[in-house]
């Protein structure tokens, strides 16, 4: 229940109490520290793996705001839920096929050997995952059904749980044995690749080995940040994996919260940009910002907004109907609030 509580900075006034879920990275962290706050809002944050807040979010509706996969709330919006209401403020993005994972032995070398080949993912409809499959098949000529798939996360504690998931058609996706995992599959070559690992520890994903310690274990593109910057640079795509939503409950109800939080967001990127975090240096070398420390502060590689990210948001939702998982193409105005369309 949404209540609104008294202001301690400002005797006599009001604001509205609402609870976040955010995955802790340096975009997040002014937010969840409280050294950022909304308008008119105050945020009781809960800090926590994406996976475990997704699965909570659509199965039990825990939190007012939080995080949420772009793929998924692109799937259900397809099917008529409107449960959430999404905002253009972006917690993670990342180039998600360069996380590829094989194993030396099973004769891969380049993304057209993923041909034939039994291919782990945490979640078929994750959006790390439709980005991966995007790239392979446009840039690289390689479909999702020229490999064989299997899916560690069960129909309990799935996304999938909450869309109705099938496996696409001409698309074969098994369940991984619950006594197993992605990273012990792969080490014992009972698969050959894994799109997207995630061995953090959450009520949600079951391995925990750090395959890439191995030597046997690889990565399809040694050169990661090379690959990063050319893919950028050819399509100017920079992939969108978390966005944020709102219950639409709580949105009709307050509408103006949409942009208060957006405002408090953009607060929050400026103080991370200034403090010129070492979490930028990776993105040196791949050409997306500038080795001048001040030019860096200046621009970002990220923003929010949908006017800025038309483009990219606009691919990954082809990508989530190309690949089956919805039967329409869903429009960014079905998905994101009224009030934020012309950021």
């Amino acid at each position: 229940m949404v209540n609104f509580a008294p202001d301690a900075a400002h005797p006599g006034r009001s604001v509205l109490e609402l609870s976040i879920a955010l995955s802790d990275n340096p975009r997040t962290r002014p937010i969840i520290e409280g050294r950022v706050s909304p308008e008119a809002i105050r945020l009781v944050p809960t800090a926590i793996h994406p996976s475990e807040m997704f699965w909570r979010q659509l199965r039990y509706g825990d939190f007012d705001v939080s995080e949420m996969s772009l793929s998924t709330l692109t799937i259900l919006t397809s099917q008529g839920n409107r449960d959430w209401v999404g905002l253009p403020i972006y917690t993670m993005r990342k180039f998600f096929h360069t996380e590829i994972v094989y194993h030396k032995e099973s004769g891969i070398k380049v993304p057209a050997d993923l041909k034939g080949k039994r291919v782990g993912v945490p979640e078929y409809q994750q959006t790390a995952a439709i980005w991966t499959r995007g790239v392979l098949q446009h840039e690289f000529g390689v479909k999702a059904s020229d490999m064989t798939w299997f899916m560690e996360r069960n129909d309990d504690r799935s996304h999938g749980h909450s869309t109705g998931f099938k496996s696409p058609p001409g698309v074969s996706v098994s369940p991984v044995p619950l006594n197993s995992n992605l990273g012990e599959m792969l080490l014992k070559r009972e698969i050959d690749a894994i799109v997207h690992y995630i061995a953090h520890n959450n009520l949600v994903d079951r391995s925990r080995v750090d395959v890439t310690a191995d030597p046997n274990v690889r990565f399809l593109f040694e050169d990661r940040e090379a690959e990063s910057a050319r893919y950028f640079k050819k399509t100017g795509i920079y992939p969108i994996n978390h966005i944020m939503v709102v219950k639409r409950s709580v949105y009709e109800q307050h509408p103006w919260i949409a942009l208060n939080l957006y405002a408090a967001f953009l607060n929050g990127m400026d103080q991370v940009r200034k403090d010129a975090l070492p979490w930028l240096a990776p993105y040196y070398d791949t050409g997306l910002v500038d080795r001048d420390v001040k030019r860096v502060i200046a621009k970002t590689p990220m923003p929010y907004g949908l006017k800025a990210a038309r483009h990219v948001l606009e691919t990954v939702t082809q990508y989530v109907h190309e690949q089956g998982l919805c039967e329409r193409r869903v429009g960014l105005e079905e998905i994101f609030a009224p009030n934020t369309l012309d950021l």
